[in-house]
């Protein structure tokens, strides 16, 4: 009778064992949103997570007391009801009693260490990884109550933890769950997306987001060249050829050079005129146009155009000239990519022949070829495919050049010249 009780406590404190150790991987492993949201559906032992993750380190230090009782009861009681159970055995075999008392003693320790080790230990801590939703919830409720009523002793064990830690020079912490870096979050998304739970549009709108707010106006805008600008002496007729040529919404107005933007008319104003007024030119409906240095970060840039009625903006270069034009949509394509309407024509930046020939056009940012091609360059010194082509050629080519240029196991040949710019490069691997 007695045999049959130890057994059965035996058991009892392996489940409890396997209990606290579940409860405390499950804690730790699951995140706090997924608890939330299982909470907000209506879960009960949810709502107690939810209690139990905001206090963790004290629920974790009741999972530690439980765990540290299950497995000293387990020793004391365990070992001697297993020596017992194979002592009448031994008896029967003819084995000397010395030898009867250290087997069972060995056979003991091996049986009530193995079932601690493997249903107490690695099982539910197995468990508790592969499903911490499931676990967390499941064992919040009997935790607190556990919790509460152990509370004089976790209190006195925690104070003495916490008064230890002083004397060694370290403050408790009050809350495990620290915010994650920068990195942190970017390693988190990079393997969610390589399991499959985010699609890659997804995860290339949080990478963007990230390197947004490294760069700078000067990074985005439409550079002085690109510039298609309308003029204020041009006559209406000419306006309007050029706005049914490029097709774009907004246009600067400039008056003798492109160093002087005085403003910009928008196409539903200019059309609204021919229809509405005799008046053929552009002055009642010019509007002001805000001017921002190139090194204006766009996270700031994109808050002025919040702030103002805004969409457009012309950049000032460190010697007061014109640098390019810089509007709302420039800074959305850093996260979202490339936003076409009805009147863009299609024009790839990057295309990829093979795995190892792209043709990529000049105004490509250095950093994208450098992560298409996986090849260091020197992205602090030039923005553009062109502008490090160039640099590195010393000189600007002629148009009917083909240069090509050999750099760290790439070959750029130039294939197209226009404007004194390097407008597109095949990359070839060497």
């Amino acid at each position: 009778m007695i045999i049959l009780l130890n057994i059965i406590l035996v058991i009892f404190f392996v489940l409890m064992n396997a209990f606290f150790v579940v409860a405390e991987f499950a804690l730790v492993k699951v995140r706090k949103t997924q608890i939330e949201i299982l909470a907000a559906g209506g879960s009960v032992g949810a709502r107690y997570a939810h209690r139990v993750v905001n206090h963790l380190n004290a629920y974790l230090s009741a999972c530690q007391l439980g765990i540290t009782l299950a497995s000293l009861a387990l020793g004391w009681i365990g070992e001697p009801a297993v020596s017992k159970m194979i002592g009448p055995f031994l008896h029967f075999l003819g084995l000397p009693e010395s030898a009867i008392h250290t087997i069972s003693v060995v056979a003991g320790f091996f049986v009530i260490t193995t079932l601690h080790i493997v249903l107490g230990e690695l099982v539910p801590k197995s468990l508790a990884i592969i499903s911490a939703e499931r676990f967390s919830a499941a064992t919040a409720m009997p935790l607190v109550f556990f919790y509460r009523a152990t509370y004089p002793v976790m209190w006195l064990f925690n104070h003495t933890t916490n008064f230890l830690l002083k004397l060694m020079g370290y403050s408790m912490v009050e809350d495990h769950e620290a915010a994650h870096t920068d990195e942190e979050i970017k390693i988190l998304v990079e393997e969610s997306y390589k399991h499959g739970l985010i699609e890659k549009s997804e995860y290339t709108y949080v990478d963007n987001i990230f390197e947004f707010t490294d760069k700078n106006v000067r990074d985005i805008m439409i550079p002085r060249m690109d510039m298609v600008c309308v003029f204020k002496d041009d006559s209406f007729d000419r306006i309007l050829e050029t706005v049914m040529k490029e097709k774009y919404t907004r246009y600067p107005v400039c008056e003798g050079d492109k160093d002087n933007v005085i403003g910009f008319i928008h196409i539903r104003d200019l059309y609204e005129q021919r229809i509405q007024s005799d008046i053929k030119n552009i002055d009642g409906i010019m509007r002001s146009l805000i001017s921002v240095p190139e090194s204006m970060p766009i996270n700031d840039m994109l808050k002025r155009f919040q702030k103002g009625k805004e969409n457009i903006a012309v950049v000032i270069d460190e010697y007061g000239g014109t640098a390019g034009i810089v509007t709302v949509e420039d800074i959305l394509e850093e996260i979202v990519g490339s936003l076409k309407d009805e009147y863009d024509e299609e024009d790839k930046e990057i295309e990829i022949i093979d795995s190892n020939t792209f043709l990529v056009q000049g105004m490509v940012h250095l950093e994208r070829v450098e992560d298409l091609t996986g090849v260091k360059l020197p992205v602090e010194e030039y923005d553009t495919l062109n502008g490090f082509l160039t640099g590195q050629m010393g000189r600007i080519p002629a148009a009917a050049e083909k240069p090509q240029i050999e750099y760290d196991g790439l070959l750029f040949k130039v294939e197209k010249i226009k404007d004194r710019r390097i407008t597109l490069v095949k990359i070839c691997r060497a």
